[in-house]
């Protein structure tokens, strides 16, 4: 598993623009992991999937709600990353209202999950490999602080945890 020190693994993960702008085509654009958290501070959050009810209702809106604080703290972007196709999470990115707030990237073949060691096995449920529910704020693509979330919680991957770390 993935620990604090070290370097994000090699991944691509798929985003869905809404509009086209700034170098994006409207639809997936893939996004180098290395390249895109090169010297940069991120606020990263992964859960098990899109429109889940926990996911939904409580981890995402947290970081919405705070995305001025974690500017404030240094941090330049918040990533919200999870196993579902780009067309789903560019879907719930239009539920959530998350804008330009928080990036919705897809992890959709379970790469970058599988490549941390942070997975979740929901097959018995009928939702295959998923994310565990994690978050950790990463610094110039290296593990600055990692809080994982035991199975069926929510206690310690909230925006507040993450917010104080970036501000410690």
């Amino acid at each position: 598993m993935i620990k604090v020190g070290d370097t994000l693994p090699a991944a691509t993960l798929m985003e869905f623009s809404e509009v086209e702008g700034n170098g994006c085509s409207i639809g997936p654009n893939p996004v180098d992991v290395a390249k895109a958290s090169a010297g940069k501070t991120i606020a990263l959050f992964a859960l098990p999937g899109a429109f889940t009810p926990t996911c939904s209702a409580k981890h995402v809106p947290g970081y919405v709600e705070q995305v001025e604080e974690f500017k404030k703290a240094g941090v330049d972007e918040i990533w919200c990353v999870s196993v579902n196709d780009a067309f789903v999470m560019g879907a719930w990115a239009r539920d959530q209202k998350t804008g330009t707030k928080v990036r919705m990237l897809a992890d959709g073949s379970a790469d970058f999950a599988n490549a941390t060691g942070l997975t979740l096995d929901l097959t018995t449920r009928g939702m295959g490999v998923r994310s565990n529910r994690y978050s950790m704020l990463v610094k110039d693509g290296k593990v600055a602080s990692l809080n994982v979330e035991a199975p069926g919680k929510f206690e310690v991957s909230d925006a507040a945890t993450l917010l104080a770390q970036a501000k410690g």
